[in-house]
Order: structure tokens, then sequence, then C-alpha cells
């Protein structure tokens, strides 16, 4: 069996989506009569290399979204042929799928596509990964809450399976804590203790704004020194929440930190005192996981797919409710038994994430189909 591996869309390798494949090919295992062959853009030959040998097919096309949707909508199903694939697996479904398939598909899908369809601009989306979806043989999904949004647009339940993406557990474990008042992560010194809210930071559904007013209440009421560290790479609404901190009465205990380095969360993690998580919008929520695999409490909104992924190993709120969310930070911090409590089991839930058990269940689909 060929395999077809699409690696368009993936940002070279710096998207969420991007890390899936990467780390999905590392654990990838290897079986006689499966070959694989990855195709996309020069530039990504080696970005995606599995530990075993696989193929790279160079496609010379330029490096622009509406370049290559058209090139999948145009092009894509005779590409298939001419490789003699026997199955394609599209990693970033949402933005590159053909309408059609004469070659068997299989789309793998993160994101919440109800919400997407919003987005009343983006015809491509709705003409042809829609129709793509609800023809295409296979879909990945990584929760129960994807998969259900799927089911509401159409999409047959029988063709998509529940496969939760893993964790890096060499990045995401319990990290000595840093000596002294700062933890010290070039180009950063973080003060000690903070919260910690990773996530981009690119529009209203990721309720910064909500977690700075709550953050108010907790300083408010606690007196506490905590600090509030917002990890992410940052869009055009980061304005909206510069604006909050600039007016929050604790703005110099709020701190953004633009993109950081990947190699280096499971240490800003491992020294925070909690991560909250009031993000409405999620269908896959990894940031919960690897908190918990960094040993460190975890308080999150009580939305999308988050009570199904966090395995109620959390603090749940509603992220509309900011006196609740302050709540919930305070009880994580200062009530010691509690806390001992759900690190211990958000550890071992967290243990059970891992891109072996999502790589061997992929290749279950593959053969499957």
């Amino acid at each position: 069996m060929k395999v077809g591996i699409d690696t368009f869309g993936l940002d070279h390798g710096q998207s969420g989506l991007g890390s899936y494949l990467y780390f999905l090919m590392q654990d990838m295992p290897q079986e006689q009569g499966i070959e694989y062959d990855l195709f996309g853009q020069e530039a990504d030959r080696y970005t995606y290399k599995a530990k075993f040998d696989t193929t790279f097919t160079a496609v010379n096309i330029s490096d622009t979204l509406k370049v290559q949707q058209w090139w999948h909508k145009r092009k894509m199903k005779r590409f298939a042929k001419q490789q003699k694939y026997d199955v394609v697996i599209y990693t970033c479904a949402t933005r590159m799928l053909p309408k059609k398939f004469k070659t068997k598909g299989i789309a793998i899908v993160n994101d919440i596509v109800s919400k997407l369809l919003e987005n009343k601009k983006d015809k491509f989306l709705r003409k042809v990964i829609l129709k793509g979806l609800k023809r295409i043989d296979r879909i990945i999904a990584p929760s129960e809450f994807v998969k259900n949004d799927l089911v509401k647009l159409g999409i047959e339940s029988s063709k998509i399976s529940v496969i939760p993406n893993g964790i890096d557990h060499s990045v995401f474990y319990q990290h000595n804590l840093s000596e002294g008042d700062y933890v010290d992560i070039k180009p950063f010194a973080i003060k000690k203790p903070y919260i910690i809210y990773p996530t981009r930071i690119s529009g209203p559904e990721k309720y910064h704004v909500e977690l700075i007013d709550a953050f108010d209440k907790f300083k408010a009421k606690t007196k506490l020194p905590h600090r509030l560290v917002l990890a992410g790479s940052q869009d055009d609404y980061a304005m909206e929440v510069q604006k909050a901190v600039i007016q929050s009465p604790f703005a110099s205990d709020i701190f953004m930190t633009g993109f950081f380095p990947h190699s280096e969360l499971g240490r800003l993690y491992s020294n925070a005192e909690c991560c909250v998580f009031p993000s409405s919008q999620e269908g896959v929520g990894l940031p919960i996981i690897e908190t918990m695999a960094c040993g460190i409490p975890v308080v999150s909104a009580e939305r999308g797919a988050i009570p199904e992924i966090s395995g109620k190993n959390v603090v749940l709120f509603n992220p509309d409710n900011t006196e609740q969310m302050a709540q919930s930070i305070e009880k994580v911090i200062t009530d010691q038994d509690f806390r001992k409590k759900i690190v211990e089991e958000g550890l071992e839930w967290a243990s059970t994430f891992t891109w072996q058990n999502t790589a061997e269940k992929v290749l279950e689909v593959i053969k499957g189909i």
C-alpha cells in the first residue's frame, strides 16, 4: 500500500497541525507492505521526516494559500493517480482538500468546522472543503466534540474516528523548579509566582479580556503577589488585550510574552502556580494536557471539548462569569490539599496522551480503508 501524505497548509511545521504531522511521523509504526510518500513544497522535504525511510515528492507551486487551494481543487486528483497512491492523508483538511476524489482519502480535522463556517467570506471552505469532507472516505477527529460538530453538518458518523492527539513527553514533564525569584528562559526572565495562560491571542473566543478581569478580582481579594503570564503568539486582536492590560489596576503584574519557544514551554509550565484556560471554542485543548503533565493544577472553561479532553481533572468554570473564574484560580492556589489531589490526578491522566498511541490508531485507520 502506498500512502500519500499532504504537507501543504502546515506553515512549514510552525503550526499546531505542523507539529501534529511531525510527531505522528516520528512515532508511526513501520509495517511491511506500507510505504509513505510525503508531498508538498521542496522546503519541507525534511520537515516531517520519519525515523524510517520515506520518500518526498516536491510540488512546484507558489507558497500562497489561494494557489495551493486551487491546486487541490483542480490538480490533486490527477496527482494522486500519477503517484499511484492507494490512499491520501490530508493533514490540513479544513484548508486543503479536493471537492471530489478518485483515490481514497483520510482527512485530519482538528477544528470546530461549524465555527469556521461562520466566516461568510470563506467561499472555498463552504463550497469545496465542506463538500469534500462529506465525500471523503474517513475523517480523524481529536475529540467526540469535534466529531459531533461534523455530524451536525451532515457528515456520516460512521466514517469519523476519534483519535486524541498526543503530547511531547520529552518536553512536558515535571521539571525541577528554578531557584530564586525568576525563571530565566532567554530572552525572558519571568518573576515568580505566576499564573499561566498558554494559547495564541487570536480572538475574543479565547477570553483573554475576561481573564484579565478575573485576575483583577483575584488580586484585589487575596492580595497575593502572583503575576499573570499570557504566553502565545499574537495577531491583530492582541491590541484589544493590550488595552485591557493597560486599564487593569494590576497592569504591572501582567506579562504578554508573544511567541514562546516550544522546547522551553515545559520549564515555563512547571514553574507556574496554575494554568488557567478560559477559551470557549477548543476542539483539541492540548495545552491543558501539557500543563497537567508538568504537575501544575488547571482551571478551565466548561466549554467545547475541554470537559472531555481534561477527563474533568480540572476545575471547570463559566468563562462569562469572571467572579467564578477568579474563585477557581484562588481555590487551586490556596487550598493545598485540593491542589495536591488535582495535580496527582492530572499527572496520571496526561500520561495516557502519547504520540505512540495516536500513531498506532492512525495506522489502524489507514489499514482499515
